[in-house]
This record gives C-alpha cells, sequence and structure tokens, in this order.
C-alpha cells in the first residue's frame, strides 16, 4: 500500500493519493486549495495513474482544486449527493465568510464528470475497495473512506473534518449539526477497532484507540453523555 499525503493551501488540508503500490493506479482524496502542484509532485515521484477523484465533503478547502486535477487526468470526482452543489457555490457553504479576494483566485464548478456517493457504497477502485460511510454533522454530505486490514497494513480511515487527532470538525457553517455530528462519531467512529489509523482532513494522524482514549468529544459519546466543548473544533 502507498499512501502520500500533504498538507496544502491556505487551510492546511491534508490530500492523499493512495494506491495498491509506486508505480499503479490511484485514487486522490480532497485535493483542496492549491493542491493540483503537490498531486502532480506525487504522480511523477511515485509514477501513478490517477483513476478517480474522492471527496470526503464539498467545502472549498477540500475541493478547489478537483477541476484542474480532474482535468489533467481525465478522470471523474466522486462526492455525496448533498454536498454537490458546493463545488459551482463555495461561497454559500461557507456563508460567504471566506472574503472576494481569496475567492477570485480559485476555479470554481464541477468537472466533466461527477458521481455521486452513497452510504454503505464499496468503491473498487485502482484495486482498492473503499468502503464509504454517510458522516454528516460538519455537513450534510459529509463522508468518510474506509481501507480493510490487509497482511501487515492495520484498517485506515480517511475521515475528512469528522474526526480530528484530539478534536473533531466544526459545526457553526451552513449544513452543520452538533446533534448529527454526535450521532456519525458513535454510528461511524466507536466500532473501528482501536487499530484503525485514523488520516484527517487536517493536522497529524492518529488512531481510533488514541481517540477512543484522549479526545474529548470520542469519549463523551462513547459514554452516552453527548459532547461538550471540551477542546477546539477544526477544519473550515
Amino acid at each position: 500500500m502507498l499512501i502520500a499525503g500533504f498538507p496544502a493551501g491556505a487551510w492546511g488540508t491534508n490530500c492523499y493519493l493512495v494506491a495498491p503500490a509506486a508505480g499503479e493506479e490511484c485514487v486522490i482524496i480532497d485535493p483542496g486549495h492549491q493542491a493540483a502542484p503537490g498531486v502532480e509532485e506525487a504522480v511523477a515521484k511515485h509514477r501513478l495513474k490517477p483513476v478517480a477523484v474522492v471527496l470526503t465533503h464539498g467545502h472549498i478547502d477540500h475541493v478547489a482544486s478537483v477541476v484542474p486535477v480532474c482535468g489533467a487526468h481525465d478522470v471523474p470526482a466522486w462526492i455525496h449527493p448533498a454536498d454537490r452543489y458546493m463545488m459551482s457555490d463555495p461561497e454559500k457553504a461557507v456563508g460567504r465568510s471566506i472574503g472576494m479576494p481569496l475567492m477570485g483566485e480559485l476555479t470554481v464548478g464541477e468537472p466533466d464528470d461527477v458521481k455521486e456517493l452513497a452510504d454503505g457504497v464499496r468503491l473498487e477502485l485502482a484495486g482498492l475497495e473503499l468502503s464509504v460511510a454517510h458522516a454528516p454533522g460538519h455537513t450534510k454530505g459529509s463522508v468518510t473512506f474506509g481501507l480493510p486490514e490487509a497482511a501487515d497494513i492495520p484498517p485506515i480511515m480517511f475521515s475528512g473534518d469528522l474526526l480530528f487527532a484530539g478534536s473533531i470538525g466544526r459545526t457553526d457553517m451552513p449544513g452543520g449539526d452538533m446533534a448529527e455530528m454526535l450521532d456519525s462519531l458513535a454510528r461511524v467512529c466507536l466500532p473501528l477497532d482501536d487499530s484503525t489509523v485514523v488520516l484527517s482532513g487536517h493536522g497529524p494522524q492518529t488512531t481510533i484507540g488514541r481517540e477512543r482514549a484522549t479526545n474529548p468529544y470520542l469519549r463523551q459519546v462513547a459514554d452516552g453523555q453527548g459532547a461538550a466543548d471540551q477542546a477546539p473544533r477544526r477544519g473550515m
């Protein structure tokens, strides 16, 4: 398994390229603001052939480079239908709080080929099997992508802005909902094995076991108490 990840753009959003090995087909996860150069560098370095872009949600810091990346490699983009509008209207998705100067630098819109994700679907792409879990709370169409355990590789979850090391995604923008966030944490995260590696939309990697023990939100959800605002929430 090859996972090449890097933080991109003004929000330091993690973009990932995932492949069975170097020299093979790959999937690109969340090519956000100014991610296209990093994508091309990783493609060249590891001799990869992109076959799809998959998106954990529609916020501009995760989708800003979808059009150029999909166009450069003639590949589709996958997104949950509840967040699809954000690709063409990113300011509406964040309550017009980013500011016009930054928005003016971005090429927004849909790539030529957009496919829609659904809860429980398994995507067979690039020799990988990505399981999709709908996880609203940060946005209505947030999803996570899972890779099963294989050989010496533990299970992996690409959590987007659902779960971070020590925190969770913010819920105070259009489409955000704390009750839905808590439900998603309980339904999507808690059943996972402690060994599951969490690769999130922002910040360092972690594991479900570490977050179950130390993340104040996940701990309180596990205790059935709901989650108090004990740690800052991240994501755009």
